[in-house]
């Protein structure tokens, strides 16, 4: 049982940082396409640095939390409604 834990463990970890990594990125192709659309009175780079740390404060990255929260939920449902409904 254990082992079955962990290796779950491990997946999730492994989807979470992928999903994790590809939203940080279409931000940050978001970003610079917006940059190129705007004035361009700031510099680029602090420009998408700036828009990145608002990401980081927003909900979508805490949403990627779901990654673990709903799996172990589904799975600790279904263990009660088997063993005790």
């Amino acid at each position: 049982m254990i082992r079955l834990v962990v290796m779950g463990f491990i997946v999730l970890t492994v989807i979470y940082v992928c999903l994790f990594f590809y939203s940080r990125s279409a931000r940050r192709a978001k970003l610079e396409s917006w940059y190129e659309e705007t004035d361009k009175s700031e510099d680029r780079d602090s420009y998408i640095e700036t828009g990145l740390r608002e990401y980081d404060n927003s909900l979508r990255p805490k949403l990627l939390w779901g990654v673990y929260i709903v799996p172990i939920l589904t799975i600790c449902v279904i263990i009660y409604l088997t063993n005790f409904a």
